[in-house]
């Protein structure tokens, strides 16, 4: 059950799908599914009154959801949570094809992505593996019983092996490294150890005492970083700071680290609480999958009071006002084999968690938040239809976990 707080207005909505076999790297790198090997096709239809979803013969399923004024609660069946997790369990143990992002030594250092880098290989890259298993974490915590819950266990027992973690903190330690995935992916790896403290299981307790020497070395890096960090970083991909400084401080106090809280929260009111005018219209960049705008907002809140953050939110958007429907409108992807270019589709589902966010800091009452609602209405129907639709993998390495952050209102609850 995801719960939408502050009355967001939500449509009926139905969704079918087919899922089928891991995509080789072949049909990932040109785009098609070959016969042994073909993606999830999703279609996601939305209306005001009923929706009605016919499901394929190799896989059926479906999702629904129902608005409760009440409660504003939007209740789900078995659907979209078998979705995003069947994309992480096919490419988190997934080798090629694959993007090696560090600096090399040596001939040493001359590796296959499973030599250098054991647990987090697959999905691409090492972050999208890393938030690749948050998710199915994220999935074991919020439905259980509405995945492959044995399969999933076993798949991340297999990656978090001692063995593999201690490969991992082999590889990050190496020589001129210290750079290594900041702080995009040392974010989502906070917010992967953060899940496994939030599980009743009783595998990620294990789990979660393996990751823990790796996660002390990505805070001492983060603590040794920031103070040296002059300038907030604004971009919309993986190097901006506020997306990561949201993750990284919610992790902070998951795990009830006091002093990383402190340190954080103190250089985020430094870049960015005397910040006025973001210039939102300029937004997206060709290849964003995070708002700068929007994302400075979603962190604010985190450090500020509700009175304090509505009084910041009109210096920083002073044109949102309660007549602001068409205040910002979801992107368009003109090529989602692309991997740059469907960037675009992450950055509608961002928009809509980041909006989402916005609007639970708000006052109820506060007139920005219809027009709030129906801008991320959009974004998420946009976001949402693309993740079910698009099955390229320059999509689907990665877009069920931001698929995943947004319906289960993580950031949030």
């Amino acid at each position: 059950m995801r719960k939408v707080k502050n009355a967001i207005l939500c449509s009926l909505t139905a969704i079918s799908f087919f899922a089928s076999a891991t995509f080789s790297a072949n049909a990932s790198l040109n785009g098609s599914a070959s016969e042994n090997a073909r993606g999830l096709a999703t279609g996601l239809k939305t209306s005001d009154t009923m929706a009605a979803a016919q499901v394929s013969d190799n896989a059926k399923s479906s999702t629904s959801a129902a608005y409760d004024s009440s409660n504003r609660d939007i209740k789900q069946d078995s659907g979209y949570e078998k979705v995003f997790s069947d994309l992480a369990l096919q490419c988190i143990h997934q080798e090629y094809p694959n993007i090696i992002k560090h600096t090399m030594s040596s001939n040493a250092d001359a590796k296959t992505p499973k030599a250098l880098y054991p647990a987090f290989y697959g999905c691409l890259d090492w972050h999208s593996s890393v938030h690749g298993h948050w998710l199915l974490v994220r999935m074991l915590n919020t439905a259980a019983d509405n995945i492959a819950r044995e399969t999933i266990i076993a798949s991340l027992d297999k990656s978090f092996s001692q063995q593999n973690i201690e490969g991992e903190i082999a590889t990050i330690q190496r020589p001129n490294n210290n750079a290594f995935e900041r702080p995009y992916g040392l974010a989502w790896f906070l917010q992967l150890t953060a899940e496994l403290r939030q599980s009743s299981l009783p595998e990620s307790a294990v789990w979660l005492s393996r990751l823990e020497p790796l996660e002390a070395i990505i805070v001492k890096r983060i603590e040794s970083w920031l103070p040296k960090l002059a300038y907030p970083i604004r971009t919309g991909e993986h190097s901006q700071t506020a997306f990561a400084f949201g993750l990284m401080l919610d992790w902070s106090r998951i795990a009830n680290n006091e002093p990383f809280e402190a340190l954080l929260t103190s250089r985020i009111k430094d870049y960015y609480k005397s910040d006025t005018r973001c210039p939102i219209s300029y937004e997206p960049s060709g290849q964003d999958f995070l708002s700068p705008c929007l994302a400075e907002a979603d962190l604010m809140r985190r450090v500020l009071s509700k009175k304090e953050y509505g009084e910041w939110l009109t210096d920083f958007f002073p044109t949102l006002n309660s007549t602001s429907n068409n205040w910002l409108q979801p992107a368009t992807v003109t090529d989602k084999s692309d991997g740059k270019l469907a960037h675009l589709d992450g950055l509608n589902i961002s928009r809509a968690w980041m909006i989402e966010g916005m609007i639970n800091a708000l006052d109820i009452n506060d007139p920005r938040v219809g027009a709030l609602q129906n801008v991320m209405k959009a974004h998420r129907d946009a976001g949402l239809n693309a993740v079910l639709e698009d099955m390229h993998y320059m999509g689907s390495h990665w877009l069920g976990s931001f698929a995943s952050y947004l319906e289960t209102s993580r950031g949030i609850e």
